[in-house]
């Protein structure tokens, strides 16, 4: 039976959503029908608002969810607005595909409506990030920003949508939910009126978006071992190592959890690693910060994407003033051992091993200790030792003599820049690498009879019919132009309470619905004609 939004709460809220889905139905049925320069060039205004805002957001969300650092943060705002649409704007989601040699052709077909939950970690450049891809594929996106940094990331969808709308896009193709709260999320991901979740966020929000019923693009936790083989180019390894762990103070999910050190290197790289700001611990340090950092097993949430001197001090360690990342010597790795699992702040664990062989079992078990599927980093200047890595780890996506957290997310390598990572079959996952617009849009294929004497059509020079009648807003007593996008009726003159569903508003929806279907009668008739 059909779930829609349960609409029974006394403040309306439930009521609100659900009119802004309805309101997202229609754009994300409207925008479907864009040609690809006019998508182009909405989105291309999205990108460079978003740009030229990268700094006052970034200030933004470290001063309201209390981590991370704001130059990164600047940094990962502009690959997750301009960075993006570079990357993309040469692939076509919006035409046909014909292949004379394959006699097929495939047309593009939107999901439709998106619902998005944008994680406290990344709370800005996931919105920039989401929408850009939403609408890159001519979808509609609904965004729900994690309560923690609901302020920034509302007011970065605002943004974006204004921009949209007065770009030509159709008007509520990106909304925000102003209150996220947990029943709210629950019930939109269980509607059947939107076509499918991007939920990055922890694994409980995670595992919620695959339960809903609805198709669901997630993201699973990661623990990322970084070895550094024999071969490796020491210092250089160590610099990008102790960059990747300190950027934006270690909160991206592709951040490296431990070191996996070859012994014949491993003194060595310790060195050149407290050279790079990185302050290696004492035994009796390590065992007061593993307390601290995992006090009952769990992870101190209060230390997420502290600074590194933040969290000694806390801990009531002393270590230098100029400290980017705390190296603390770990005694194994397993299961019941806190501090080889993933530590989202600038903690990384160093473990020394004998060969490669106890390098290689060392990784694995790091990844089978909740990071099946993620991401795994390689030092090393021998090829055949890098392969047969990238073939005995259980994870997607394995970097080379690059930092973990940006090369894994694209952003110092060729993957697709990204803020959501699939994690395949082994992280339980539907998708197995970073998400892109791909992703957002399926192809219907036209497929010709093989055989050498059904001849292939010829589609040269033509284009995706326009439909007979375009969807529009309903007009009349019944409105969705609400004020979701910045202190302004979308639509002057035509803007009705949120709430204001009346009985007599039926008689204006069947007027509409009588209108459009003569105009497409008509259509019909000129076709015939």
């Amino acid at each position: 039976m059909p779930t829609a939004i349960n609409e029974t709460d006394a403040g309306g809220t439930l009521h609100q959503t659900a009119q802004m889905i309805e309101k997202a139905r229609w754009a994300a049925a409207s925008f479907a029908t864009y040609p690809r320069d006019t998508v182009l060039s909405i989105v291309e205004a999205m990108a460079r608002a978003a740009a030229a805002e990268a700094r006052r957001y970034a200030d933004w969300a470290v001063e309201e969810s209390g981590f991370g650092n704001a130059d990164h943060k600047e940094i990962k705002n502009r690959l997750c607005s301009t960075g993006l649409f570079e990357h993309y704007k040469d692939q076509n989601f919006t035409d046909f595909r014909a292949d004379p040699a394959t006699k097929t052709v495939a047309i593009p077909k939107p999901a439709g409506v998106i619902f998005a939950l944008t994680p406290s970690t990344n709370p800005v450049c996931s919105v920039f990030y989401k929408a850009i891809l939403a609408l890159l594929t001519r979808n509609a996106i609904l965004i729900s920003p994690h309560p923690a940094a609901k302020a920034c990331g509302v007011d970065a969808a605002r943004l974006l949508a204004r921009t949209a709308e007065a770009a030509g896009a159709p008007d509520g193709i990106i909304q925000v939910i102003p209150e996220p709260t947990m029943p709210l999320i629950n019930s939109v991901m269980t509607s059947d009126r939107i076509n499918l979740i991007l939920a990055t966020g922890g694994s409980p929000v995670v595992r919620a978006a695959y339960s809903s019923g609805n198709p669901a693009i997630g993201v699973g936790p990661g623990n990322n071992p970084a070895y550094v083989d024999e071969t490796a180019d020491v210092a250089r390894a160590a610099k990008q190592i102790a960059e990747s762990k300190a950027f934006d103070n270690s909160i991206l999910c592709t951040n490296e959890s431990a070191v996996i050190a070859h012994a014949a290197i491993a003194g060595r790289l310790a060195q050149e690693m407290k050279r790079q700001g990185c302050h290696l611990i004492s035994a009796d340090d390590r065992d007061r910060l593993a307390e601290h950092l995992f006090p009952g097993g769990k992870f101190n949430i209060s230390l997420l994407g502290k600074p590194a001197t933040t969290i000694a001090e806390s801990a009531g360690i002393r270590v230098p003033r100029d400290t980017r990342v705390l190296l603390v010597p770990l005694e194994r790795i397993g299961d019941d051992y806190p501090l080889s699992r993933e530590k989202l702040c600038p903690v990384l664990g160093f473990y020394e091993v004998a060969d490669r062989e106890a390098g290689l079992s060392a990784c694995r078990a790091m990844i089978r200790n909740r990071g099946a599927g993620h991401s795994a980093a390689i030092h090393a200047g021998d090829t055949a030792m890098i392969l047969r890595f990238a073939a005995e780890m259980d994870v997607m996506r394995v970097v080379i003599n690059v930092g973990c957290s940006t090369g894994a997310a694209g952003f110092d390598t060729f993957l697709g820049p990204t803020m959501t990572v699939g994690t395949g079959f082994h992280g339980r996952s539907s998708i197995g690498e970073n998400i892109g617009p791909q992703h957002l849009v399926q192809w219907t294929r036209i497929a010709y009879n093989s055989a050498d004497d059904i001849p292939f059509g010829d589609f040269t020079g033509l284009s995706l019919p326009e439909p007979a009648t375009r969807p529009r807003l309903p007009q009349g007593k019944i409105d969705y132009s609400f004020d979701w996008v910045g202190g302004r009726p979308s639509r002057p003159g035509n803007a009705a309470p949120a709430d204001a569903f009346e009985p007599a508003d039926a008689d204006a929806l069947r007027a509409e619905i009588r209108q459009l279907i003569l105009e497409e009668m008509r259509a019909m008739q000129q076709e015939r004609q």
